[in-house]
C-alpha cells in the first residue's frame, strides 16, 4: 500500500477477498421431495390432490372443489 489509500498490487489491500465462500452452491438444501416433474399439487383449504402437469406451476392451478390456489405437496 505505497499511498496509504488501500491500493497496492493486485490482490492485496482492503478490501479483497470480501463474499467469497459463502454460498452452499446447488441450493444448499437440496430439495424436498415430491418436487420434479412428478408429484401433486394440493388444496391448502380444502385438501383435494390432483397430480401435478409440468411446464404448469401448481399456483396457477385452481381447485376443482372449492377454487382456492393450489400448493405443490
Amino acid at each position: 500500500m505505497p499511498r496509504g489509500d488501500g491500493t497496492g498490487p493486485f490482490g492485496q489491500g482492503a478490501g479483497t477477498g470480501k463474499g467469497q465462500g459463502r454460498g452452499r452452491g446447488m441450493g444448499g438444501g437440496g430439495g424436498r421431495p415430491g418436487m420434479g416433474p412428478g408429484g401433486d399439487c394440493v388444496c391448502p383449504g380444502c385438501g383435494q390432490r390432483t397430480p401435478h402437469q409440468p411446464g404448469t406451476p401448481c399456483t396457477e392451478v385452481k381447485c376443482s372443489n372449492c377454487g382456492a390456489a393450489m400448493l405443490r405437496g
